[in-house]
């Protein structure tokens, strides 16, 4: 699996792809992920590679106040599949651009459903005994397909933001994207919150936003 820089030459539904799957085969069954206290999955961007996008730009800072590197497994996860931070750079991850957001076609919003919700149950469980506590970040489709992956894999999510009361006081029907943005100070506030109060919690109960 080579890395290169990013371009806009797989242009498809990435979850459709073969080198998708192969990708995420090689994650789950190859690649050496280390144990942490916390897996934290946040949603992958259109600009590649990941950690150059505006929304991750965000985040990063607030992992760098609450968590030291060390502490933490961050996952990035949506039309990709599942991928480790540090492999955001290699093929195809960093060469391909599509936002599920302006798909308005049902058939392929459901089979993404369908298959990030398989691939995200498969990687918890092949990483059942790696992390002490686990989280995530998002929102609209990206959480559904969550939620029904730790339903399915029995792999417990200790975190879960933002949460439904915070989604609700967002919502504006009237908008393309009703839930709004990760990127917003409410959610922003509440993720740096959520993340500060699972790190003090050393005995890792259950912490799952409503």
């Amino acid at each position: 699996m080579g890395a290169g820089a990013a371009h806009d030459g797989l242009l498809d539904p990435p979850f459709y792809m073969d080198a998708f799957e192969e990708a995420f085969r090689f994650v789950v069954e190859d690649y050496r992920l280390p144990g942490r206290r916390l897996a934290l999955f946040i949603p992958c961007a259109v600009r590649k590679p990941y950690s150059t996008s505006p929304s991750h730009r965000l985040f990063r800072p607030v992992l760098d106040r609450v968590l030291a590197p060390e502490e933490y497994q961050l996952l990035i996860f949506g039309t990709c599949g599942v991928v480790p931070a540090e492999l955001e750079r290699m093929y195809p991850f960093a060469h391909y651009r599509y936002m599920l957001g302006n798909v308005h076609d049902e058939r392929v919003r459901r089979d993404f459903l369908e298959i990030e919700t398989d691939r995200l149950a498969t990687f918890l469980e092949a990483t059942r005994g790696l992390y002490g506590v686990r989280a995530a970040y998002c929102i609209g489709l990206f959480r559904e397909a969550m939620v029904r992956a730790v339903d399915r894999s029995g792999v417990r999510l200790d975190l879960l933001l933002p949460t439904g009361p915070a989604i609700r006081r967002v919502y504006d029907p009237d908008c393309s994207f009703p839930e709004g943005s990760l990127s917003r100070t409410e959610y922003l506030d509440e993720f740096e919150k959520g993340l500060g109060t699972l790190a003090c919690r050393a005995d890792g109960s259950a912490l799952v936003g409503p």
